[in-house]
């Protein structure tokens, strides 16, 4: 059994996350409104008010005009689906991502009913993102994907293996993966307007009218599908940096930089629930000109303070206190999931 997980208006969404006094008002994330900047992503009032994606702002604005337009702002995204695919991966070990905002999550193996898992992940990331999430289950990855978008107020949609024809007949034809416009219109011509109607169109009739390509959506239309889920492992670094206002001399200053960037980098590590081998300082000079320090351990690190000891010891290697130092970061590699060794710093390599 699959699911799909996805956020409807990612980027919309995260915004009203990140500024709760938006929590009651439409938020639309795009262009530049007098420079004729289209919606990217909008909230779920929004898109009730008529707002589509690619539209003009001006004219979405003119739609709704209580929404909130904003611009976009990936640095924030791209963080907010980090945390979002931690929770992802802590309830499947296979996870197939399908942009920032979605995923396929593989539940083989498992005895626990998909819709239970469906609905712990909606309240975890509600409760720790702020964000609405809804998931499609389903044997089949296309039906996965078209059960999270059909699912709507509930959230969570569970096409049971036995049931995959009787949702799939009555969508229109357009839903099924592949088939764009010219197709579609090839089958209306034909007055087939539904995924049943093409089911049941006869193969003849398909490899004439649309060829190779329409036995393709013909397959799915009866509910055969022969993708497979790609599973990305766990990220294989994490980083943080930090740009200070002036070039800084002052070696205490510059730690109490480390110590907030290897907070932040605990607080990653938990989420996936990893730890580091590796760690690389990056420093970059007032005069721009750049040097690393690098360390690995043998035994993986997800502390904090023992990540900050290290970074020190690294940050002592370099000319801090003798050269003006403009950002500074940290790097981790070597990540593994937490086990139960978890011995201190005193058993380290240098590299």
């Amino acid at each position: 059994m699959l699911l799909y997980a996805t956020v409807p208006g990612f980027y919309a969404e995260v915004e009203r996350a990140a500024q709760p006094d938006l929590e009651a008002r439409p938020v639309l994330v795009g262009g530049h409104p007098r420079k004729r900047g289209t919606v990217q992503a909008a909230t779920e009032d929004a898109r009730r008010a008529g707002v589509l994606v690619g539209m003009p702002v001006m004219e979405a604005l003119a739609l709704c005009p209580q929404a909130r337009a904003l611009r976009t702002n990936m640095r924030l995204y791209r963080e907010t689906s980090k945390r979002l695919f931690a929770h992802f991966r802590r309830e499947a070990a296979r996870v197939e991502a399908a942009g920032l905002d979605a995923a396929y999550l593989d539940l083989t193996g498992s005895d626990e009913d998909p819709a239970e898992v469906a609905a712990r992940l909606r309240r975890s990331v509600a409760e720790a993102l702020r964000l609405p999430l809804q998931v499609g289950a389903a044997p089949i990855k296309f039906v996965a994907k078209l059960a999270a978008e059909e699912c709507e107020d509930e959230g969570v949609l569970w096409v049971e293996a036995g049931s995959v024809r009787s949702f799939l007949d009555p969508l229109g034809v357009d839903r099924l993966p592949g088939a764009g416009p010219r197709t579609v219109e090839r089958l209306h011509g034909l007055s087939v307007r539904t995924v049943g109607a093409f089911a049941a169109l006869a193969r003849e009739t398909i490899e004439t009218e649309l060829g190779n390509h329409g036995l393709m959506l013909h397959a799915l239309a009866v509910g055969r599908d022969v993708a497979r889920l790609r599973a990305a492992p766990h990220p294989r670094s994490m980083s943080q940096e930090s740009t200070l206002a002036e070039p800084e001399l002052e070696r205490e200053i510059l730690a109490e930089r480390l110590a907030e960037l290897t907070q932040d980098l605990e607080r990653s590590l938990a989420l996936e629930r990893l730890a580091a081998k590796r760690i690389v300082l990056k420093v970059r000079y007032g005069d721009r000109e750049a040097t690393t320090r690098s360390r690995t351990v043998p035994h993986p690190l997800h502390r904090s303070d023992d990540l900050l000891r290290l970074a020190e010891q690294l940050l002592d290697r370099t000319q801090v206190g003798r050269r003006p130092v403009g950002r500074i970061g940290l790097a981790l590699s070597g990540l593994v999931r937490v086990g139960g060794d978890d011995r201190q710093l005193d058993l380290f390599d240098e590299s």
